[in-house]
């Protein structure tokens, strides 16, 4: 009840402060809503280019393991010669990884695609469209957000049926009228059925694959149409995913069983060298991790330059306000106030005078984000919002709490003859 009651008295004085000195409190704001306004805005761009740059990377899937010719490894000592020479995944080696791995496994996908295709009905006609042939399991492996329609069936893939699921962007295209589902399209020399339209996902920051100009026909169809590739030249190059458990806490048992799996399917002799890499989207995610960690500790600390001013600013006006306020102190100190509470009261004052210019810097941020964006759409998280809002209490308290003590322990009597 005490401590209520030290509040409320303490934030009217506080009030009553700040509106006597308006134009004073107006310019120690612009302090705080500036440094406020610095970090949570280059924090809030951070976490949009993150966000924007994950979702341009989520066609690779989230606990899948590939298994392909290229490991994915980056930097300039890649040594691409031993890689060459390697056999790329085939079909037979899908059917075995589906019949021989355990329980660790959710499902296994075979897939391959082409580009540059172009999609006719009659007079309409859409151009670069990617085609992926996939196997059953594939929406196991990565995700397909159907908006209409529905997935292949067990029978249509088996027998190779010209069906297909396509994208927004090509429904658009194709059937301007809407009602592309059900009708047909031709591409290769062959017309196929629209099974299902997937849901729009629009521009991405990456120029990444994109569900909107792709089109999904079963395995057997798209191998008829374009053949595979034997040696990762000369056509479509097919690829194995494997999606794992979530209670294989980083895919190591899949990883394990996969490569041995793998090993016994070429031949390998235990000396022998893997000759194929399985590769791990996580290997992605953690290198942007890394990357976006150091942006946002650089941005910090640039951000806190200005907060740093804005602090300044906040500890030159309590000294002030404690100058111009000596003989209240005085005579509240003489009618029985305690130094806890004359204490409280400029600290108090000082964490609300930064309250008040964290919020406006974070209105301000919320604001820009409401402008709409096409190649890097701005959102600001409620974990950003609590994150400047106690800043702003952190910075009140540094800068508040010298002018405070100083305040508290002031002789009643010199407080009251000071002029």
């Amino acid at each position: 009840m005490l401590a209520l009651r030290l509040s409320l008295e303490s934030l009217r004085f506080a009030w009553q402060a700040l509106r006597s000195n308006l134009l004073r409190t107006t310019l120690s704001l612009l302090g705080v809503t500036v440094g406020i306004f610095a970090i949570i805005a280059v924090f809030t761009v951070v976490d949009s280019l993150e966000a924007n740059v994950r979702r341009s990377m989520d066609f690779v899937g989230d606990k899948v393991i590939y298994v392909e010719k290229w490991p994915w490894t980056f930097g300039p000592d890649y040594p691409w010669w031993k890689y060459f020479n390697r056999p790329v995944p085939t079909p037979r080696e899908f059917q075995e990884l589906r019949r021989q791995l355990s329980a660790n496994k959710q499902g296994v996908a075979i897939f391959a695609a082409k580009g540059g295709n172009t999609l006719k009905v009659r007079s309409n006609s859409v151009s670069d469209c990617a085609i992926q042939g996939v196997s059953y399991d594939y929406r196991v492996v990565s995700a397909v957000p159907l908006d209409q329609g529905r997935y292949f069936t067990n029978q249509e893939m088996e027998a190779a049926r010209p069906v297909a699921i396509i994208g927004a962007t090509i429904a658009q295209n194709l059937y301007p009228q809407g009602g592309a589902l059900g009708q047909e399209f031709k591409t290769a020399g062959l017309t196929f059925v629209i099974i299902g339209i997937m849901e729009k996902e629009g521009k991405k920051l990456l120029d990444t694959p994109s569900n909107d100009t792709n089109v999904l026909i079963p395995f057997g169809t798209f191998t008829k149409l374009f053949g595979l590739s034997t040696n990762g030249m000369g056509g479509p190059q097919p690829r194995i995913g494997v999606k794992g458990r979530n209670e294989d806490v980083g895919l190591l048992d899949l990883e394990y069983e996969m490569k041995g799996v793998m090993r016994n399917i070429r031949g390998l002799k235990p000396r022998q060298e893997d000759n194929f890499a399985l590769n791990r989207p996580e290997m992605i995610a953690g290198q942007i991790t890394k990357l976006f960690s150091a942006i946002g500790l650089i941005g910090a600390v640039i951000g806190s330059f200005a907060m740093l001013v804005g602090g300044f600013g906040i500890a030159n006006i309590m000294f002030v306000s404690v100058r111009e306020r000596t003989n209240i102190i005085g005579i509240q100190k003489s009618l029985g106030a305690k130094n806890y509470f004359i204490l409280f009261q400029f600290l108090f004052e000082a964490i609300f005078l930064c309250l008040i210019g964290g919020l406006a810097g974070v209105a301000l941020v919320w604001l820009i984000t409401l402008i709409p964006q096409d190649a890097l759409p701005l959102t600001m998280t409620a974990a950003r919002v609590i994150l400047g809002l106690l800043v702003s209490v952190g910075i009140g308290i540094v800068a508040g709490i010298v002018p405070a003590v100083l305040a508290a322990n002031m002789d009643p009597v010199i407080a009251i003859r000071a002029k």
